[in-house]
Formats: structure tokens, C-alpha cells, sequence
């Protein structure tokens, strides 16, 4: 008798399927993780402002005038990054998201107070630390 080499259909179905389960699992796990990988964009970009502007201010002592808060949407391809002096004494530093990151809002001022003012759908924001993780993880 004749033995036959290769793969009959079914199994080769059942592969396929097997396949199939482990991209859909994978695929958002994936996704997740580039999210999370350019959060700190954001976050590291508003430390180096806030230190800045702290400089600025034993400098000047005021806010008003402080050259890192300009408008920026040139340093991060993630991010846009905008300052809102409210006195001399308080400002208040953001990043908003563009592209893949639209969605995302982080703040800090000059308490050091870190906020998550906005997130897409699936992430839970966090009003008192720069959520990195969907569920408003720091």
C-alpha cells in the first residue's frame, strides 16, 4: 500500500483557525503596547518644560514671558504642546495627541500636579498622575 505525503484539508483548516485565534488575542495586545511606548513623548516632554519654566522663574520670578511657554508642535511627532500663564505665579503646561495619539490629553503645573485630562474609548483617565496604562494606570 501507498502511504500519501502532505496535509490533508481539515488539517490545514484546523491550522488556519489556529492562526486566526492567536492574531485577534495579539493584535490588540500589540496595538496597546505602541500606545503605551509613546506616552512618554508627552510626559517627558512636559517634565523638560516644567523644569524650564521653573528656571525661568528664579530667574524672573513670574511665569509671564517664559520662553517654554510657547506653542510647540515641532518637537514631538505625537504631540502638540501649549501653556496657559494664569498670574505670575501659576501656568499650566499641556499635551494634546495628534495622529495616532489624538485623543490624549496630559497636564502639570507649577504645583507639579500631573493630571490625565483626556483619553480615547477603552482608557480611563486619572486626575492625579499621567495615566500610561488603559485602565488610568501610572
Amino acid at each position: 500500500m501507498k502511504t500519501q505525503n502532505g496535509f490533508t484539508l481539515i488539517e490545514l483548516m484546523i491550522v488556519v483557525v489556529v492562526v486566526a485565534i492567536l492574531g485577534a488575542v495579539a493584535m490588540p495586545a500589540y496595538n496597546d503596547y505602541i500606545v503605551r511606548g509613546k506616552i512618554p513623548d508627552a510626559t517627558s516632554n512636559l517634565a523638560t518644560k516644567r523644569v524650564q519654566m521653573e528656571q525661568f522663574f528664579q530667574d524672573s520670578r513670574t511665569y509671564v514671558g517664559a520662553p517654554a511657554c510657547t506653542a510647540d508642535s515641532a518637537s514631538s511627532q505625537y504631540f502638540d504642546f501649549s501653556c496657559s500663564v494664569q498670574t505670575a505665579a501659576t501656568y499650566t503646561l499641556q499635551a494634546v495627541g495628534k495622529g495616532t495619539m489624538a485623543g490624549f490629553t496630559y497636564t502639570i503645573n507649577e504645583s507639579n500636579v500631573k493630571a490625565t485630562a483626556a483619553v480615547p474609548t477603552g482608557w480611563t483617565t486619572n486626575a492625579t498622575c499621567w495615566a500610561t496604562k488603559k485602565g488610568g494606570g501610572c
